[in-house]
């Protein structure tokens, strides 16, 4: 009996993906993942910095969040080389609703965005219990595109005055444009902090690319704590990151009224669709180069411990780092051991020389903050839609006009607007064509595609590309109505070919009642070939199915085409 439950115990225990890690691990995975969570934890505190910073929190709320992400993910995260942490595309989600509700009050800006990491957290594990991490595929790739590159040029535009040395009080991206315009040919910049944060985005964009560890985010930091150090930067004017709280915070559940519920569970909504679009694509291409299959909703229950655990200790809402990924990948990164070793020596350094990062200037902040603005635009991404798919092109644009002029939150509401309106634009009028004989060629072939393609006499065969329902059915029954007036030749039987057709719903049905009863006023006969089983069994519901006639479905055009030259 003991037997059997320790069998039991360890089966369930080995879903743990720290602890099947851990019983599978390889000595020789130590040392790579060690040197990768040291190299890690050195760009993190730098970064989780600058990105709370973009929330409008205190710095040191980007490191609680870095090393709770950290923690959670490598203990519960399936994928072996993702790295979890603050993210640049969640900062102006974050921002746009705690700052409003916390009116200029630090203390409580953080229990908001804390209380908000909560939330998002118990939406993605719901989430992944009830098998929702399909749900980002409301976010189609060219949305995502518009919506990411909407959000980077916030980024950017809002980081420009801190790089600049003056503040600018704006409500709208377009006031922060013409503000910064006038502070600059009002001669506020400040030389000093222009020239920290020009160096340090020149010394983070050219060793990113030249070094593959992308070293240039710890260079800049480093070097920019150096020069206040050896220059003493503050007489010119320039401002730090201030005190650092030595040590860990302590467990808390943040405190925020009932009356602000409801738009932290709206953001959280949000954050949580941004953040696991963004954490499972990125985990898909990384575990498609290792070979191993990742579930998407373990993905996104893993991704909800870290949210929860973030917001327990007074971090915010996070998502997965490409950047840091890369750079885990690049130096050898094998398990989460890696994750584990990175918390391990942020804490370290927040115990051991707090100090040191109280020294960093503020305008290197912002220069981190816009080179990654600079990585988050896909221009490449742009290009190959307007090459490729211009539609789709205007439909990623008219996603990033949203998020810099109707606003961040709204924008999330836009793009995925955007991407159900495609897909029903597209399955309003999808592609139907005839089909003919092409000489020499197996089967029938799009005639508009083949001019040559012969048609046979009395037969008149037809392709929908799309399930048939309620935008599509009167185009449906129209289309059909109009290649039986042009087509020009007697027609005795109307062949549809319905591979494509996965569905037909009442209306759908509705229409087709009309076009069989038109077609036997006619003296034409109706057949479907190539429909699915479930299709036909909703025919069967209609009533539909014995009205065509079971003689009336083919497996296949051949076999449709064979019936009607033997009748």
């Amino acid at each position: 009996m003991a037997e059997q439950v320790f069998t039991e115990t360890e089966s369930i225990f080995d879903r743990i993906p720290i602890v099947s890690t851990l019983r599978s691990y390889q000595r020789t995975d130590l040392r790579p993942d060690v040197v990768a969570g040291v190299v890690l934890a050195t760009m993190l505190i730098p970064q989780g910095m600058a990105y709370a910073e973009l929330t409008g929190l205190p710095a040191v709320t980007g490191i609680y969040t870095t090393i709770a992400a950290l923690i959670a993910y490598s203990a519960l995260g399936p994928n072996r080389q993702l790295v979890l942490g603050p993210d640049s595309s969640l900062a102006p989600v974050i921002a746009a609703v705690v700052l409003p509700l916390a009116a200029g009050d630090g203390g409580a800006a953080i229990a908001l965005a804390s209380a908000m990491s909560i939330l998002a957290g118990l939406v993605c594990v719901a989430a992944g219990y009830l098998n929702l991490g399909v749900i980002t595929e409301l976010l189609s790739k060219p949305i995502r595109i518009g919506y990411l590159n909407g959000i980077a040029v916030l980024i950017f535009v809002s980081q420009v005055p801190k790089a600049l040395g003056f503040s600018v009080d704006a409500e709208t991206t377009f006031d922060l444009v013409v503000g910064s315009v006038r502070s600059v040919l009002d001669g506020e910049v400040l030389g000093a902090a222009l020239t920290l944060s020009a160096i340090g985005v020149g010394v983070i964009v050219i060793l990113n690319r030249l070094v593959q560890l992308r070293p240039g985010v710890i260079v800049a930091a480093a070097g920019s704590i150096v020069a206040v150090a050896i220059f003493d930067l503050t007489t010119s004017g320039v401002e730090l990151v201030g005190d650092i709280p030595a040590g860990l915070p302590p467990l808390t559940i943040p405190g925020v009224g009932l009356d602000v519920v409801p738009a932290l569970v709206g953001g959280a909504v949000a954050v949580a669709l941004v953040s696991f679009a963004d954490t499972g694509a990125l985990s898909t291409a990384t575990s498609l180069k290792s070979g191993v299959h990742v579930d998407p909703n373990s993905e996104i229950k893993a991704l909800g411990a870290a949210n929860l655990l973030s917001g327990l200790f007074q971090g915010f809402p996070t998502s997965a780092s490409s950047s840091r990924t890369a750079v885990a990948m690049a130096v050898g990164s094998r398990t989460q051991l890696t994750g584990v070793v990175a918390a391990v020596g942020v804490i370290v350094i927040m115990f051991a020389v707090p100090g040191v990062v109280s020294l960093m200037p503020a305008p290197t902040l912002a220069a981190i903050v816009i080179t990654a603005s600079l990585s988050l635009f896909d221009w490449r991404g742009w290009a190959w839609l307007l090459r490729v798919r211009r539609s789709e092109f205007l439909l990623s644009l008219a996603a990033a006009v949203a998020v810099l002029f109707i606003g961040v939150l709204e924008g999330i509401g836009v793009a995925i607007a955007l991407s159900i309106a495609n897909f029903v634009r597209k399955a309003w009028r999808p592609h139907s064509t005839e089909l003919g004989k092409v000489e020499g060629v197996p089967g029938y072939h799009d005639r508009e595609r083949h001019p040559e393609a012969k048609v046979i006499d009395g037969l008149l065969m037809i392709r929908y590309d799309a399930p048939l329902f309620f935008a599509n059915a009167p185009d449906f029954g129209r289309r059909l109505q109009e290649r039986m007036r042009d087509v020009g030749r007697p027609i005795r039987r109307v062949v549809v070919v319905g591979n494509a057709i996965t569905d037909i719903d009442s209306t759908g049905a509705e229409i087709l009642t009309d076009v069989l009863e038109d077609l036997a006023q006619k003296g034409v006969t109706f057949a479907f070939a190539g429909l699915k089983g479930p299709v036909k069994d909703r025919l069967r519901s209609y009533g539909l199915y014995d009205q065509i006639g079971d003689d009336n479905f083919f497996a296949n055009t051949i076999s449709a085409v064979d019936s009607f030259v033997k009748s």
